[in-house]
C-alpha cells in the first residue's frame, strides 16, 4: 500500500488516491512525510527566492494541470 501525504487544498486528489488503496493522510502531519512514498502540493505555495527545502526522500508532485488519475499514475510509475 502507497503512502501519501497530500496538501490539505486537494480534496479530489486525497478521496481518488483512498479509493484506490492508498494510505493518505494530511500535509500538516509532519510526522507522516518521514514515512511517505510520496506528496501532494498543489503547487501554488512557491518560493519566490529560487531556493526550496527539502523536507523528505520522497517523490514530490505538484498537482497543477493535472487529473487525480494522472497523480495516481505518476506516483506508480515512480515509484519501484
Amino acid at each position: 500500500m502507497r503512502r501519501v501525504v497530500v496538501e490539505d487544498s486537494l480534496r479530489n486528489v486525497s478521496d481518488y488516491l483512498r479509493s484506490q488503496g492508498c494510505e493518505v493522510s494530511s500535509l500538516g502531519n509532519e510526522s507522516d512525510i518521514d514515512n511517505c512514498d510520496a506528496v501532494v502540493i498543489s503547487g501554488q505555495d512557491k518560493n519566490f527566492s529560487g531556493m526550496q527545502d527539502t523536507l523528505t526522500n520522497a517523490v514530490v508532485v505538484d498537482a497543477r494541470g493535472r487529473t487525480p488519475e494522472d497523480i495516481y499514475n505518476y506516483i506508480n510509475s515512480n515509484l519501484r
